[in-house]
């Protein structure tokens, strides 16, 4: 393929009746991106627009110079792992992982050789003989792996590789993925919705929602800077929007209020802060913070150790994290009234 190790350069354009993907999207070699996004945002229909397994409206699919829009899907020179694995049951493990170099035309025992050295490295050169059914799911999941790396593809397509594991299991593969991925040389697109996943696998994160994407940066970048509510609430945020002036943040809505912060931001702003930073009282506190405000209890919900509690607004919503000896201190409940407070020094401001 001409202009090799150029990555992938895509805009994807997929039209069905009601709804509309609209998606400019790029991966250097050796580079990660995560597709991050709500069900039904369009990240899985992007992932097969560029497999070729989902027929496009319009854009471009480029990858490293040549143009795959026209071409068959097992002719893009792409390596892809589902949800649901996919193996050939028929097949052993061994012959699975050495389907993809058979049909890029490498002959059967060059094709096994391959295989072989793929399934050592991730680990089960010892199931090479034995049936799909045979393995357990992390198990199936590497497989799939083996069987899309092997065919030394230009670009590795992901969908949701770790939704049908459980969660011990899932630690594993998912560290296991992390190190396969930093050695793998061409551009990789991983579709989730699980913030964890593209936290750590990702070295850029692409957030997709309504078709259309939102943000985009490095995954730190995008956990501290939150620009929807989907994201924020994946991060743990709270998050605002609001005009900022003289260290006060006028937030955006009907019966809103304002929030004082030490950033000296001006003009259009989102404003964030952790549940963690809010405190909760029974009564108005003394001293009277410079963020204060009466809330209403609209749920408390335990979460591992700490207990969170949804407070509805006006002046707005917002979400607290405390203890379960705070819950029965200040005897909340759904429907109860509350003070909440959060120091201006806990806002974090950037621009809109």
């Amino acid at each position: 393929m001409s202009g090799a190790g150029e990555g992938l350069d895509a805009r994807l354009v997929v039209r069905r009746a009601g709804f509309e993907l609209d998606l400019a999207l790029t991966a250097e070699p050796g580079e990660v991106v995560a597709l991050l996004g709500p069900n039904g945002a369009g990240k899985s229909t992007a992932l097969r627009a560029l497999a070729g397994l989902v027929p496009v409206s319009g854009g471009h699919i480029r990858l490293d110079g040549g143009d795959l829009g026209a071409l068959p899907p097992d002719r893009r020179g792409i390596g892809m792992v589902f949800q649901d694995y996919l193996l050939f049951p028929h097949l052993s493990v061994l012959e699975n992982v050495a389907f993809g170099p058979r049909c890029r035309g490498a002959g059967r025992s060059e094709a096994r050789r391959r295989a072989a050295r793929w399934l050592e490295r991730v680990g089960l050169a010892e199931f090479a003989a034995v049936r799909p059914r045979a393995l357990s799911g992390g198990q199936a999941q590497r497989v799939a792996l083996a069987r899309a790396l092997a065919v030394e593809p230009g670009l590795l397509l992901l969908d949701e590789p770790l939704a049908a594991l459980d969660a011990h299991t899932r630690l594993e593969i998912r560290a296991a993925l992390r190190r396969h991925l930093a050695g793998f040389a061409g551009a990789a697109v991983l579709v989730t919705h699980d913030p964890l996943d593209a936290m750590v696998l990702a070295d850029r994160i692409v957030v997709v929602e309504g078709g259309r994407l939102v943000q985009e940066g490095a995954p730190a970048e995008v956990a501290r800077r939150p620009r929807t509510d989907y994201v924020a609430r994946l991060v743990g945020l709270n998050l605002y929007r609001g005009r900022a002036r003289a260290g006060t943040v006028a937030i955006d809505g009907a019966g809103a209020g304002t929030l004082d912060t030490v950033d000296s931001l001006e003009g259009e702003v989102f404003l964030a802060f952790s549940p963690a930073a809010v405190a909760l009282y029974r009564s108005r506190p003394d001293g009277s913070p410079r963020n204060l405000w009466r809330a209403r209890v609209a749920a408390v919900e335990r979460q591992g150790d700490r207990v969170r509690v949804r407070l509805s607004g006006p002046p707005f919503d917002a979400v607290a994290d405390v203890t379960a000896a705070a819950v029965a201190e200040l005897q909340l409940s759904e429907g109860s009234l509350i003070w909440a407070a959060v120091k201006a020094t806990e806002t974090h401001v950037y621009p809109a």
